[in-house]
C-alpha cells in the first residue's frame, strides 16, 4: 500500500472503470457455467472481501467489531442473493483445512468482538480462503487463484483497503475496489455488482 499509494488512485480507477465498461456495457463476459456449491445462478457474482480493516476494525484495545457501514453492505448483498467470501491471512498453523482455520479466524474474531450484533460468519458459507503454508499468504496469488476457480465461471469481486492486494487481484481477473477512499461509496455499490452479475450469465 505505502510504495504505490501516489499513483494507486489512478490505476484502481481506471481498473474499476475498464471492467465495469466492458462487462457491463460491452457485455463481453463470457455465459457463466452451472452454478456451482448448489447456489441458483443468481448468485453470480461472487464478492470476496479481506476482514481486517476492510469489513472489520481492531481498536487500540484489541477489541474489533463492524467497520462503519460494514454490516448494513453485508445485510445488502444477502438480500440481493449475492455470494459473499473472505481472502484473509490468518496463520498456517491454524488448521490442516480452510474450514479449520475458519474456525479459529471465528473464535479469535468473536473472543474479542464488542459489536451490538455478531459478525455474519454464516454469511460467508464455505468461501473463506486462507494459506495453507506461510508462502500462500497475501500478497501472494495463491488465495485468490483458489478462489476463483472455485467461483467457476461467475464473475468475480475483490475489496480491501491496500492498493497493493487490489492491484493482485486486479492482474487475476477480479473487479477490484478500494474501500474507503475520499469521494467514493466507501463499498462497491451493490447495483453495480448486479450488473456485473447479469452481464457474466
Amino acid at each position: 500500500m505505502k510504495r504505490s499509494a501516489s499513483r494507486a488512485p489512478v490505476r484502481m480507477g481506471l481498473a474499476l472503470g475498464a471492467a465495469l465498461a466492458s462487462t457491463v456495457l460491452c457485455g463481453t463476459a463470457p455465459a457463466a457455467a452451472a452454478p456451482v456449491h448448489g447456489d441458483t445462478a443468481r448468485g453470480c457474482p461472487v464478492v470476496y472481501f479481506d476482514l481486517g480493516e476492510t469489513l472489520v476494525h481492531t481498536a487500540d484495545d484489541g477489541s474489533t467489531g463492524y467497520r462503519p457501514g460494514a454490516a448494513s453492505y453485508l445485510r445488502a448483498l444477502r438480500s440481493h442473493h449475492i455470494r459473499i467470501g473472505l481472502i484473509t491471512n490468518v496463520p498456517s498453523s491454524w488448521g490442516k483445512t480452510d474450514a479449520e482455520r475458519a474456525a479459529r479466524l471465528e473464535h479469535e474474531v468473536d473472543a474479542t468482538w464488542q459489536g451490538s450484533a455478531p459478525f455474519a460468519w454464516e454469511d460467508f458459507g464455505d468461501r473463506i480462503r486462507t494459506p495453507r503454508t506461510e508462502a500462500e499468504r497475501k500478497p501472494a496469488p495463491v488465495l485468490w487463484q483458489r478462489a476463483k476457480a472455485d467461483a467457476g465461471r461467475c464473475r468475480v469481486v475483490y475489496q480491501a483497503e491496500t492498493a497493493e492486494e487490489v492491484e493482485v487481484a486486479a492482474s487475476l481477473g477480479y473487479v477490484p475496489y478500494q474501500i474507503a477512499r475520499p469521494h467514493r461509496p466507501a463499498y462497491l455499490p451493490v447495483g453495480l455488482i448486479e450488473l456485473l452479475g447479469r452481464r457474466s450469465r
